[in-house]
Order: structure tokens, then C-alpha cells, then sequence
């Protein structure tokens, strides 16, 4: 079978998991990563049995990748998404798309102009989880889908991540952290937004790192922290979220519920790929735990871009792309507009709902 070349640029944290599982799909083959840091590179690629270890320049002139993952922190995604199309590859990046909407905008026109595809996380959408509740309301087993909640609150990076300074920069926050991942799972599960409202706060200006090696240094703040927000939805359902890296008592709250006229169902943490999926019908006393209907249940990222290589390969569409990607960035920008404005924000895109993936059609994933 045809294989589409991967390499990856950024070898940081979150390079450990795409390196492990992007050669588990049948249709991808990872043969090179780069850093700025070359000795971190070279340490993935012993690590992980990566061919090539080398720099970033040298990975995006390597005439045998067709497609980088790019892994680098946000404010440089713009800059090498648009590197690596110009150079002839297709672009998978980590989320967001970019740090504001004209650096996105910039990375759609320059696929478009190279006739390049350009693909973003989350895929974790794309994990069984998601895809049951999908099922579900596909069903009609809720009913006509009215509302939504979705919380993802917590006391923030810095007691656990090695280097979390850049999450309280711009294109950092809860928000534009792990928005992506609630918005991309509401958008997949009730269609595109139309208009939306928020508020946002920095709660403290001032944070200090609790995490090793660099324990004790002081972050200033300049994203918010905390953000409240409404969603009207095309399809006329109204959703609500909100995001925090200010609850340091932790939360009860569930990651996502949605509303229907029959039901309601929970919906498990769009920021992994099981579930569990439950669903109270109307007229029942408790919830009950729904079966999962797919097979990646367990942290596949990777899927994302196993999908899109498809794409590449067989010119089908693909799911976690840059129209979604696009217009979940809109939307995170939307919530900060509209505090500062005091108004509702009009989302200026939109995208169309991922279609479901066939329940006959995984991905062959070792």
C-alpha cells in the first residue's frame, strides 16, 4: 500500500505521542523530525526508530516528506505551516490553527494557492467517544438536539508541565488551549456556529511555575484565564461553555451534556477518544452507559492525519481540516471580541459538520 512520508517539526511534549502511533497507520510512514533543539530532535528519533534527526530548514527542503506534522508552540505555527506548504507539503498542525485569525487566513490561502491540504487537531472528535454520541443523535435517541453545556476548568498548567509559560501568552489560555477540543466536538456533534457572547477575566496577573525544571518562576499573565461563553448554533440549538485556569478547587461539572427534546446525553471528554457515553431518555430515572460503536477508544491521536493522507492519496475529503479548524479559531477570538465590545459576535465563517466515520471503516491501527 502506498504510503504518504510524515515528518515532524517540534519535538516537545506532545511529539511522543504522534511518533509512537503515526506508524501504526497503514497508510503513513514518519521518516524524519526536526527541532530547533537538534539534540532533542536526535533523542526522538533514537527514541522512537525515526530515520533522519535534523533542522527544521533541513526537514522542510527534504524533497521525501509529504506531509509535516507541525508540533511547534502556537505563535510559530503560522510561520511554519506556511514554510512547509510553500515547500511543496501538506500541513497537519497541533492546535490552534494559528495565534490569531489573519495567520490562519494566510495558511488557507497559501494551501489554496499551492493546491496543498492543510489539516489541524483536535482529531480526538474523530475517537470513539464522540463518534458514539454522534451516533446517537444521528438516531434520534435524544430527540431534536436543543442545548448544550461544556465545561473544562481547572487550576492550570503550571504544576505539572515542564515549560508552561507559553500557555499564558498569546494563543495560550484555557481557551485557546483546550477550546479546540470542546468546540471542535460541539461543532461536530450540532453543526457551525452563528453568533456567540462572552466574557472573559485574567484572575491573577501574576503565576508561579510549580513544575520541575523551572519551579519557582514567576509568569506574567497576558491572556485570560477565565472565560464564560454563549453559542447559537445554525441548526438552532444554544450551548453554553466555559473554560478556566482558575478553579483550584477543581470542578464536578461533567466536559459536555447536550439538550434534546428526548433525552439528554453526556458526552465523555472531547479531550480523549473513550468514553464513556451516557443517556438518561425522557420519562427514564438514570442515566445509562451507552456501548461505544467504534474502535479508537484509546489515545489514537494520529487519526487526524490518517484521515487526511486518505485524502491525499484517493482525493477523498477529510475531517479535521482547515475550514473547521478555521472556524473554531473565529470562534475563540468571537468570546474575547464580544467581552471587549459588550455584544454579540457574528461569526464571519463557517464550515460544514465532519461527517461521521463509518462504523465499518477504522483505520487500520495496529
Amino acid at each position: 500500500m502506498k504510503k504518504v512520508q510524515v515528518g515532524i517539526i517540534g519535538c516537545g511534549t506532545i511529539s511522543s505521542i504522534y511518533m509512537e502511533n503515526i506508524p501504526k497507520f497503514d497508510n503513513l510512514e514518519l521518516i524524519a523530525c526536526a527541532d530547533l533543539d537538534i539534540n532533542r530532535a536526535r533523542a526522538q528519533a533514537a527514541k522512537y526508530q525515526i530515520p533522519e534527526a535534523s533542522t527544521v530548514k533541513e526537514l522542510l527542503e527534504n524533497p521525501n516528506v509529504d506531509l509535516v506534522i507541525n508540533l511547534t508552540i502556537p505563535q510559530a505555527h503560522a510561520e511554519v505551516a506556511i514554510e512547509a506548504l510553500k515547500n511543496g507539503k501538506h500541513v497537519y498542525g497541533e492546535k490552534p490553527l494559528a495565534v490569531t485569525r489573519e495567520k490562519a487566513e494566510n495558511i488557507l490561502a497559501v494551501a489554496k494557492e499551492t493546491g496543498l491540504l492543510v489539516g489541524s487537531a483536535p482529531d480526538t472528535f474523530l475517537g470513539a467517544g464522540v463518534q458514539t454520541a454522534i451516533d446517537l443523535i444521528e438516531k434520534g435517541e435524544i430527540g431534536v438536539p436543543i442545548g448544550a453545556s461544556a465545561f473544562m476548568i481547572g487550576r492550570g498548567p503550571e504544576h505539572w508541565h515542564p515549560d508552561p509559560i507559553f500557555f499564558y501568552k498569546e494563543g495560550g489560555g484555557p481557551m485557546f488551549d483546550m477550546g479546540p477540543y470542546y468546540l471542535t466536538a460541539l461543532i461536530a456533534l450540532l453543526g457551525p456556529i452563528k453568533r456567540l457572547s462572552g466574557s472573559v477575566r485574567i484572575s491573577y496577573p501574576e503565576r508561579t511555575i510549580l513544575s520541575e525544571p523551572k519551579a519557582g518562576t514567576k509568569i506574567t499573565v497576558e491572556t485570560a484565564t477565565h472565560i464564560a461563553g454563549t453559542l447559537e448554533f445554525a441548526s438552532g440549538a444554544i450551548g453554553t461553555i466555559t473554560t478556566s485556569f482558575d478553579a483550584f478547587g477543581g470542578t464536578s461539572l461533567p466536559s459536555i451534556e447536550i439538550y434534546g427534546s428526548e433525552g439528554t446525553m453526556i458526552v465523555p471528554n472531547p479531550n480523549t477518544f473513550g468514553g464513556p457515553v451516557r443517556l438518561r431518555k425522557r420519562g427514564e430515572e438514570e442515566f445509562v452507559d451507552i456501548e461505544l460503536t467504534r474502535k479508537h477508544d484509546d489515545n489514537s491521536r494520529g487519526i487526524g492525519v490518517a484521515d487526511m493522507a486518505r485524502a491525499i492519496l484517493r482525493g477523498d475529503s477529510y475531517r479535521a481540516n482547515g475550514e473547521l479548524a478555521y472556524h473554531v479559531l473565529e470562534a475563540m477570538h468571537g468570546f474575547h471580541d464580544s467581552s471587549e465590545q459588550g455584544s454579540f459576535y457574528h461569526m464571519q465563517s463557517t464550515c460544514k459538520r465532519p461527517e461521521p466515520l463509518p462504523a465499518d471503516d477504522q483505520f487500520s491501527h495496529a
